[in-house]
């Protein structure tokens, strides 16, 4: 429920209370005899639905800009015309007034917004270094970006350019910075007593995950986007939702830094890939979600101005997504194509020693070399397979060539096989 307060400036004070009758809104009105030119503050209570329409109707009559407006929400209303009062005001959506209000304190002040950012980015680098997935959702409790996604969103469908413009400047100095702390910890980390010898960043799950991103990432932007709007139009959530959208920016970027300080472009291509779609993603969501949620600007001639740049706008992120989407299609098809050649290895290994043909001989896989950049440089994947055969057995000299017949056949692919041959005995 809201308590709605007007403070009405000297010589609106009459047309304050014919509408509010005309319209059948209850009020209670007391007499203002401060400083600042008000005659009257009229108390009106409503549902948060009905803020939105109530000012409306005030403004229309002629209620001047100067006039203060205060929406204060009440916890419970004890009245037998709240029933009545729902069904005058239905619905769950708050007013434009205070989404607008809202954006402004998810936005924090630079000093905090940074300072939480850095700090957010440490535990996250942390988080992949050590492969541990709950540190990584712990670093995302702290990250502050939730505000400046949604306040770039609210900002353009109210016609506020500065709120807009913040949104905008956060994101990106915001993302920036996190690159750069995960860059610089990566550096002083590389090499240390902390990480094991020749440690490989590319081995850690946590890291392949934001190295080999699919279209099924894009779920996650999305989804974040559309939670964040409902989060805030609806007022709960936010924190949960906080976490959504910094799980799909925060992790990734961390990734990018990282690739930066061990010299790995494919790492920061293809992490750096997936921070910038997530990151325009949401954005295109909450763009979408708070225009169709009925949000417009409270002036007649803002709003075909906000459609213009609503129009604009999502233009330009399709067409960003669209082009970016050339990485994800690319690691989304070489992911598949390693997966497929190591599958049918396992397949056809598995198949082998089954077959009568080869006697006793058991196949293992032992390992299959080929990487996501493999497929796109023509380089044959390497098989290690180990056979275990009875003491005393020779293999006959092309042996290792039927193996690697097999293999090629069941792949479709020109493959290295090295086989290691092991005398194994079972009791």
């Amino acid at each position: 429920m809201r308590l709605l307060q007007i403070f009405v400036p000297h010589g609106d004070r009459d047309l304050v209370l014919e509408t509010l009758e005309a319209e059948g809104i209850d009020y209670a009105i007391t007499e203002e005899t401060g400083p600042g030119g008000f005659e009257a503050l009229v108390s009106i209570p409503t549902t948060p639905a009905g803020v939105e329409p109530t000012l409306e109707k005030l403004h229309e009559a002629g209620l001047r800009k100067d006039a203060y407006t205060v929406v204060v929400a009440a916890e419970t209303i004890v009245s037998d015309r709240d029933e009545a009062l729902h069904e005058q005001f239905a619905g769950s959506r708050i007013s434009r007034e205070e989404i607008r209000s809202r954006a402004v304190e998810l936005a924090p002040a630079s000093s905090t917004y940074f300072a939480l950012l850095v700090l957010s980015t440490i535990i996250a680098t942390a988080g992949l270094l050590l492969n541990s997935a709950a540190t990584i959702i712990g670093a995302m409790v702290v990250a502050p970006l939730m505000g400046p996604a949604l306040a770039a969103s609210v900002g353009v469908i109210v016609d506020d350019d500065d709120l807009a413009s913040r949104g905008v400047r956060l994101q990106a100095t915001g993302l920036l910075v996190s690159v750069l702390t995960a860059a610089v910890m990566g550096y002083l980390l590389r090499g240390t007593v902390l990480l094991p010898p020749a440690f490989d960043i590319t081995t850690v799950p946590e890291i392949q995950e934001r190295i080999t991103p699919g279209f099924l990432a894009l779920f996650l932007a999305l989804g974040s986007g559309a939670a964040g709007v409902i989060s805030l139009t609806r007022n709960v959530g936010s924190v949960l939702v906080g976490v959504a959208i910094a799980v799909a920016l925060i992790p990734p970027a961390a990734t990018a830094g990282l690739g930066i300080a061990w010299g790995r472009p494919e790492v920061v291509l293809t992490a750096g890939t997936l921070v910038l779609i997530n990151m325009f993603s949401i954005n295109l969501t909450a763009l979408l979600l708070l225009w169709l949620s009925g949000y417009r600007p409270d002036r007649t001639a803002g709003i075909e101005r906000a459609y213009g740049r609503l129009r604009s706008r999502v233009a330009v992120i399709l067409l960003a997504i669209a082009v970016l989407s050339v990485v994800l299609v690319g690691v989304t098809y070489g992911t598949h194509q390693t997966a497929a050649v190591e599958h049918d290895v396992t397949v056809e290994l598995e198949a082998m020693s089954d077959d009568p043909a080869f006697d006793e001989l058991v196949f293992q896989e032992v390992s299959v070399d080929y990487e996501l950049y493999d497929v796109y440089t023509d380089s044959r994947p390497a098989v290690t397979v180990l056979v275990e055969r009875p003491p005393g057995e020779q293999a006959p000299s092309d042996f290792a060539e039927t193996v690697r017949d097999r293999l090629e056949t069941a792949t479709g692919e020109d493959l290295t096989v090295v086989v290691e041959l092991v005398d194994t005995q079972r009791a």
